[in-house]
């Protein structure tokens, strides 16, 4: 129900876009959380966005990804895009959409359940 892509090797100081497509699942109801898994860690949330019709505030971002990072949605589309600027090393990860009806600052802190998940689209920083 939910795609995720984009992913690729990007040198430090690169960018990368990756976008979530959702096909038969509604996703303008739902929130939009993007994840990361780094080798040998623990899955973590770096970035939520409400529904549009939401009033519990818009975009969500993990410390770690602040300033860097922009996600956004396309409801017309059924997407929800990562902005990735500024890459480093640590950002490597596989990358995972998902989403979830609960607050994006439960996703962003890690303590929500997501009701679907997109499979991972890997992201390499390296030069």
């Amino acid at each position: 129900q939910l795609q995720a892509s984009g992913g690729g090797l990007v040198p430090p100081g690169g960018s990368l876009r990756l976008s979530c497509a959702a096909s038969s699942l509604l996703m303008e109801y739902y929130k939009v959380g993007w994840f990361r898994q780094a080798p040998g860690r623990a899955r973590e949330a770096v970035a939520c966005i409400s529904s549009s019709d939401s009033n519990d505030g818009n975009t969500f971002y993990a410390d770690s990804v602040k300033g860097r990072f922009t996600i956004s949605r396309n409801d017309g589309n059924r997407t929800a895009d990562l902005q990735m600027n500024s890459l480093k090393s640590e950002d490597t990860a596989v990358y995972y959409c998902a989403v979830t009806f609960n607050w994006c600052g439960e996703v962003v802190r890690g303590s929500s359940k997501m009701d679907y998940w997109g499979q991972g689209t890997l992201v390499t920083v390296s030069s």
